[in-house]
């Protein structure tokens, strides 16, 4: 198993689309409810996915996972649900951590447990709750959980 992280590039759309659309369900199911859907395509300009830096995770030559991040939050983290726990979350976030200067923040769903679990396992905290409009569908409310990793805590 060869697992490697590198920049998007423009040849990654339609995995990454795949990648997402197959995704979400999985992070909306446990907190706002699948009719909250709405696909990439539908939503990256809105939610600004381009705005940070994207980077793919690559296992075995196939596009597994992708992770869009600032220098300090990360924005959109998803992986193909046939790949879960296979190290690609983890060797996404870690690439993030390891290039990190400063703490890096990211909001979990209420009701994404496995992600909330996920995260703090990889030395995120609790920082605070907030509810508003859900990124990705503004039309439905949503709580957050906003969690924090600093290089001294990780």
């Amino acid at each position: 198993m060869t697992l490697s992280i590198r920049p998007y590039e423009p040849r990654d759309w339609d995995a990454i689309c795949r990648i997402h659309d197959a995704a979400r369900p999985d992070e909306l199911r446990g907190s706002v409810g699948l009719e909250a859907f709405l696909a990439l395509a539908d939503t990256y300009e809105a939610e600004g996915l381009f705005e940070s830096d994207v980077w793919v995770a690559e296992l075995d030559g196939a596009l597994a996972g992708f992770v869009s991040a600032s220098a300090d939050e990360i924005t959109w983290l998803y992986v193909d649900p046939a790949l879960y726990r296979r190290g690609v979350a983890r060797a996404l976030v870690g690439h993030l951590q390891e290039r990190a200067t400063g703490r890096l923040e990211l909001e979990v769903l209420e009701g994404n447990d496995s992600a909330r679990s996920f995260y703090e396992r990889m030395g995120f905290v609790w920082e605070a709750t907030t509810t508003g409009k859900l990124a990705g569908n503004a039309t439905f409310q949503a709580t957050g959980h906003t969690l924090v990793w600093t290089p001294s805590a990780g």
